[in-house]
């Protein structure tokens, strides 16, 4: 519908909903004091219309906008206000939980020792974890409501007697709204007069099938129109509306992806790992009689370094930069998780119209039956159709009409919109001259069903619509009925939708990528399988007929089939369902596309469900991503996103496993061989807290996608991290042995020289763990290097001047730096190993062909026109 659109600018179109004459904001009935108490909400949903309008001060003219404007005040915006936690208290519960707790005893153990180093830098790490987890989770939490609120749902409302489109929020009890398919009911109302309306209640209820609602009968907020098109008056909004109440205000619980689970998972694996080891220390400790309490707070800050404690604040800036930048795509999300399902999508089942078509339809020249005139056809169908609706079925045919002015020499007596059941719309018209007749236009096979003439005319209809398909056109049956009289077939339409320019490229840019597309429409077999011709998508198109719905056992036969198709042709969204349902049975991870309220379950049951840029509400609430631009190319480019999302967390997790690996390993058995601790507690402490700060930069790196879905391979994941993790002990008993036996240095200067070598080795770890290649395959971005390097002076800076340790000196600091060097040079080919023994046909079959601009983005000279096409 079009903003302001004004009705007195179409009197032909005037909705049945309201009073014959033109809205006037002079008449609205917004001079009486609205008369609702908050147990009376009740009795609004049952009284009589004129009681209802009595008690809300309004009028089915609706209300000005000071008078909306003073109601917003009074009765709050028409949402669910969301009980939000103290930000102290939040912040304080940063120090509740197991990880706190034991960093929480290591303080009071410095306390009690008396070792007030260790108990304020272990403080500070305590408090600066917190800080930096609460911090970058209010970020991303302000980032995803920024991006949220650009998904609110608008209303359809008259206001100072013209239609506006505001958001839902500014609803208020009295308002006069207008519902039609696909609506989100924004608020709880009474529906005016009009024919009844098909409402899914499934929200709210439970129950799957719709429910029928007629004038007079209440409608609540966040049911679904799923036929039909009518007023409504408003009664209640936000807290006070029925799902208001029945909601209570919970929050819906966090999925958590397949991704997430298995990082959580070796989150569990690394603290199982440090209590083992720490327990051996603390026996052995026991066994030699060593200082208990000593003992017990070293192990409990060696827990803590090696526990990941920044992971989840890791997981969630990675998580909110990818929104952020999938949203700079033209992609917004609305689940968090939807950008991992998306890199694994190897399927992705699309809407033809609007998606690999600009679905900007045009009008060919009619068929006509009877020889009737051309023009005749076209007036009929034009009456049968709504501007204000901003259909493109109907914008098209309006647009075939030479003269629009001939509209106005009929008035709009009635008008029944279309719905996926009917497929069609009808309207009765009264003409100048006073004679009412009826038209309808739709689907030629439902209007030939209705027609008289049908069987007359039946042959050279189909061979019309044939011929018209053959070329790729879409055809749409027109009749007419003289008053209460037979419908008889005047023609045929023929509706071209051209393909998106960009289409055929972005098309083979997806199988390159390992991506099907596979197209879904509810054309005309012959009309799927041109476009999909044209498009180089391949012609093997099944007629959805032929397959059942979900409750369909398929055949082995069928199954194959489906899963071989290029596209389905004649679709209904219970197929739409069942062919992601198969799909997903044949372990494909599955993407649709979809923008009708029925496509809802089928958004909702693909991994990644996907609303294009002018889906319904319904559908937009259902998906996880929703595309604010048309056309396939930004799904494509959002896959590209979510790819290096998951290797930007992949390369994490190498890195997390490898460097834990490499303190425990080293620290343990120094302890358990030599009977010597290469650091101290303090220095642990530090160790952690700049190894954490800089590794949030991983959310910004550059990485390279791969191009083929994403699976999680712990196996490659765990081994190469254990290569890592092991090579990295031996070069620090190497330096040990050096700095102990060669250079005879003092346990003073050997602690020292340990913590350095720890943090500059543990740094080049992240340089190796980032790329498959070698180490310079990948330019690292500007603020990965910021972090590192500013780390890694800061440590060299507090090891050579002794910052709470013994001071090093510069000569040996870059003794350490040269040593730390080799061995990375010497682990990067170690590295390149383990990669072929663990993944050997990946690693020899596909180089990292991907280059990194200097800007850091992908560049990909064969899709570079591509990707620049604008949607």
């Amino acid at each position: 519908m079009k903003a302001n659109a004004d009705q007195s600018k179409a009197p032909e179109l005037k909705p049945s909903a309201f009073a014959e004459s033109k809205p006037n904001a002079t008449d609205a009935k917004t001079d009486v004091k609205p008369d609702v108490k908050p147990d009376s909400y009740n009795d609004l949903k049952t009284l009589p219309l004129a009681e209802v309008e009595k008690k809300l001060g309004c009028s089915q003219d609706g209300l000005t906008q000071a008078e909306a404007q003073k109601r917003l005040t009074q009765y709050g915006p028409n949402e669910l206000i969301e009980k939000k936690t103290n930000l102290l208290l939040k912040f304080l519960l940063y120090f509740w939980g197991p990880i706190p707790w034991m960093i929480e005893v290591a303080v009071i153990l410095s306390g009690v020792v008396r070792h007030w180093p260790d108990f304020f830098i272990i403080l500070l790490l305590l408090v600066t974890n917190a800080m930096v987890a609460f911090w970058e989770e209010r970020q991303a939490g302000n980032e995803i409501a920024a991006l949220k609120a650009k998904l609110a749902i608008k209303a359809r409302v008259i206001r100072d007697g013209t239609w506006i489109n505001p958001p839902a929020r500014e609803l208020v009890p009295g308002d006069v709204i207008r519902l039609r398919l696909g609506d989100i009911v924004p608020a709880d109302a009474r529906l005016l007069a009009g024919d009844e309306v098909s409402v899914d209640q499934s929200a709210l209820t439970g129950e799957s099938l719709p429910t029928t609602r007629k004038a007079g009968d209440a409608v609540f907020s966040s049911s679904i129109i799923r036929r039909g098109e009518i007023g409504a008056l408003v009664y209640a909004t936000g807290e006070k509306t029925y799902f208001g109440k029945t909601a209570q205000l919970v929050q819906a619980a966090l999925t958590v992806s397949h991704f997430q689970k298995a990082v959580l998972r070796i989150g569990n694996y690394l603290i199982i790992l440090a209590v083992a080891m720490v327990a051996l220390i603390i026996g052995f400790a026991i066994y030699r009689h060593d200082a208990i309490l000593t003992t017990l707070q070293f192990a409990l800050v060696l827990t803590v370094a090696a526990i990941p404690v920044a992971m989840p604040t890791v997981l969630s800036v990675t998580m909110a930069v990818g929104a952020r930048l999938l949203a700079k795509k033209k992609a917004i999300v609305s689940k968090l998780v939807a950008i991992e399902e998306l890199a694994g999508v190897d399927v992705l089942c699309a809407d033809k119209t609007g998606t690999l078509t600009q679905n900007k339809l045009t009008l060919g020249d009619p068929f006509s039956v009877n020889n009737i005139p051309a023009g005749q056809i076209i007036l009929a169908a034009a009456l049968a159709s709504r501007e204000e609706n901003n259909d493109t079925i109907d914008l098209a045919v309006l647009g075939g009409l030479k003269n629009k002015e001939e509209l106005k020499n009929y008035e709009l007596v009635h008008f029944l919109s279309f719905d996926p059941v009917h497929k069609r719309t009808e309207a009765t018209v009264k003409a100048s001259d006073g004679n009412t007749f009826k038209v309808t236009k739709g689907a030629p096979q439902v209007i030939l069903a209705l027609s008289a003439n049908a069987e007359q005319v039946k042959t050279v209809v189909e061979a019309a619509i044939h011929q018209f398909a053959a070329r790729g056109f879409r055809s749409l049956g027109v009749a007419r009925a003289e008053g209460d009289g037979q419908w008889q077939f005047l023609g045929v339409l023929p509706l071209f939708d051209p393909p998106r320019e960009d289409a055929k490229a972005t098309i083979a840019a997806a199988l390159k990528m390992g991506v099907k597309i596979k197209m879904v429409t509810g054309d005309q077999l012959a009309i799927a399988r041109e476009m999909a011709k044209t498009l180089g998508m391949g012609t093997n198109i099944l007629n959805a007929k032929t397959l059942g719905d979900s409750k369909k056992e398929e055949s082995a036969v069928v199954i194959e089939s489906i899963e071989q198709a290029d596209g389905f042709a004649e679709v209904f969204p219970e197929h739409k369902f069942h062919i992601v349902d198969v799909l997903q049975k044949r372990g494909h991870i599955i993407g649709m596309t979809g923008d009708g309220v029925n496509d809802a379950p089928a958004l909702k049951k693909a991994d990644c469900g996907i609303a294009v840029s002018s889906a319904t509400d319904a559908a937009r609430a259902a998906a996880s991503i929703v595309l604010t631009t048309p056309g396939l190319s930004v799904i494509i480019d959002a896959i590209r996103e979510s790819r290096k999302v998951f290797q930007r967390m992949q390369n994490y997790a190498i890195y997390r496993i490898a460097e834990t690996l490499r303190v425990l390993l080293f620290i343990t058995l120094a302890i358990l061989v030599f009977n010597v601790y290469p650091l101290t507690a303090v220095m642990i402490v530090m160790l952690a807290l700049l190894n954490d700060g800089a590794i949030l930069s991983i959310a910004y790196d550059n990485v390279h996608y791969k191009d083929e879905p994403e699976a999680w391979n712990m196996r490659l994941v765990l081994g190469i991290a254990t290569v890592l993790g092991v090579i990295g002990p031996v070069a620090s008993f190497g330096l040990f042995y050096l700095g102990n036996r060669v250079f005879h240095l003092d346990h003073q200067h050997l602690q020292p020289m340990c913590y350095l070598m720890l943090s500059v080795a543990g740094h080049l770890t992240f340089f190796l763990a980032r790329t498959r290649g070698p180490f310079w395959s990948i330019r690292p971005p500007k603020i990965v290097w910021v972090a590192v390097v500013g780390t890694q002076i800061l440590a060299t800076f507090i090891a050579v001047y002794g910052l709470l340790m013994p001071p090093l000196g510069w000569g040996w600091a870059g003794f350490v730096w040269g040593y730390a060097l080799v061995w990375f040079l010497v682990t990067d080919p170690l590295k390149l190993l383990a990669y072929r023994i663990f993944d050997p046909v990946k690693a020899v079959a596909k180089p990292e062909a991907k280059e990194e601009s200097k800007t850091g983005a992908k560049v990909e000279p064969q899709l570079a026109m591509d990707a620049q096409t604008p949607a």
